[in-house]
């Protein structure tokens, strides 16, 4: 028969414990991260509704489901300045003269 009193030994309760640890780590900046997207989205639709600008479904379902938080940061910042809601997926639209 195997000999399984590691299992119940400290140093593996140790182990396990570390693992625990860095399990709920990894979690929280996952949920912290999934917050900030899903933060930067629910911002680019107020402002674009604030500024009475039509955000059709396949706009809102495009930055909705973005999870990229710098591109979404982009997008906010483009919000706030474009003429229809899709202008802020335009790659060559230029950031620095439409704030400036």
């Amino acid at each position: 028969m195997a000999d399984l009193s590691f299992y119940v030994s400290p140093l593996s309760e140790e182990i396990r414990e570390q693992g625990r640890a860095e399990g709920r780590a990894q979690g929280r900046a996952q949920g912290r991260a999934e917050g900030r997207t899903q933060g930067r989205a629910e911002n680019i639709l107020i402002v674009l509704a604030a500024r009475g600008i039509e955000v059709t479904p396949t706009t809102r379902e495009r930055i909705i489901t973005c999870g990229d938080p710098d591109v979404l940061l982009q997008w906010l910042v483009r919000a706030a300045t474009v003429a229809a809601a899709d202008e802020i997926f335009d790659e060559g639209y230029d950031d620095e003269t439409a704030v400036g």
